[in-house]
């Protein structure tokens, strides 16, 4: 339905609500949304992570009408929506630390299937862990791929915004190549994060073959909340990481959120792909191919290679990387998404949900 829809106003992917009919409209706040995450939080003003949950468990209680469950890491999350004794949250939630979100929501899961049974209710509240990359692909990986390993009934949600940016942006093993943080300063022949390093968990997930695996951005928040219902109707463990752009430690307009969102997935910077049993099912094509650059030039974390003094090969490798993604997800025409990397290529699990 979605795809009869003209963008008129800007030629981007802005939807005026005036133009479209009023149950395709999308709202901020309604009475027919759960509304979980409710204003007055302290959020950074242009926040991508307070979107992407606002959204993301919206989506989520909706598809289990409301007996849902949400453990939450230590992190920018936990800290603008619950300063003490507030909260902006309307569901069961508990604050976990830092590295063992996913074994407490592997907990949870197990705690309410148990209690359901004792009272002989087959409606068993369903559990989402949920953090940041910091407490994600560094802190609470071990955990994690334990929960992925048991198959255990949790979905986990990854805000990547790649850096610890509550901490005072540190790098993460998220944070992308030549990206200046607090601890990838510009000195040496290689300025900014190291090449070569970090994880790419989605990948890692899908090694697994659990059941569900999903990349989502706050640029297309229809995908976001079809793959977090579509999570939801799985049983098992289930991942989803969702490309969140952080203003302040981006050093990006507050105004630009979305905007930056929308370049990473039309460079090919952060392929946008969904994943079942090991195998890559559907990607996000790109519908008109941008420049990297485009997207660097918005952020002052990469202000040292658009800026005077930028470093022409540099930038083409970033390029180089984007152009590999497209190739090997398929983002570009009609190629079937290749089986990535060549590593994860012999998974046949059979699983049922």
């Amino acid at each position: 339905m979605l795809d009869a829809i003209k963008f008129y106003q800007t030629g981007s992917k802005t939807v005026g609500n005036r133009l479209l009919n009023p149950t395709m409209r999308t709202n901020q706040a309604s009475e027919s949304r759960p509304n979980t995450l409710i204003s007055g939080h302290r959020a950074c003003q242009g926040c991508g992570e307070a979107l992407g949950a606002r959204y993301a468990i919206d989506a989520a209680m909706r598809a289990t009408g409301g007996q849902l469950m949400v453990a939450n890491a230590t992190g920018c999350l936990e800290v603008f929506s619950t300063p003490y004794p507030e909260s902006a949250w309307r569901l069961p939630w508990i604050h976990s630390l830092f590295g063992n979100t996913a074994a407490v929501g592997s907990g949870l899961a197990v705690a309410a299937r148990v209690r359901a049974k004792k009272a002989g209710n087959t409606n068993v509240p369903r559990v989402i862990a949920q953090g940041g990359d910091g407490g994600t692909t560094d802190i609470g990986f071990g955990p994690l791929s334990g929960m992925f390993e048991r198959n255990d009934d949790v979905l986990y949600i990854c805000y990547d915004n790649g850096a610890y940016m509550n901490t005072g942006v540190q790098r993460s093993s998220a944070t992308p190549p030549a990206a200046r943080t607090a601890t990838t300063q510009l000195v040496g022949a290689e300025p900014g994060a190291d090449w070569g390093k970090g994880k790419n968990v989605p990948l890692i997930a899908m090694a697994h073959g659990i059941p569900y695996v999903a990349t989502a951005s706050v640029a297309d928040l229809r995908d976001l909340e079809y793959k977090v219902q579509k999570a939801m109707s799985y049983h098992g463990a289930r991942y989803i990481q969702i490309f969140v752009p952080c203003p302040l430690g981006w050093g990006c307009a507050s105004s630009s959120t979305v905007t930056v969102a929308r370049l990473a997935m039309e460079t090919g910077f952060y392929p946008i792909f969904e994943a079942e049993y090991g195998k890559i099912t559907s990607v996000r094509k790109i519908t008109k191919q941008q420049p990297v650059i485009n997207f660097l030039k918005l952020q002052r974390r990469y202000a040292h290679l658009t800026g005077k003094k930028g470093d022409p090969k540099v930038l083409a490798r970033i390029q180089a990387m984007c152009d590999e993604n497209i190739k090997s997800f398929g983002l570009i025409g009609d190629d079937v998404p290749a089986t990535v990397p060549v590593a994860i290529q012999a998974l046949e699990r059979n699983q049922t949900v």
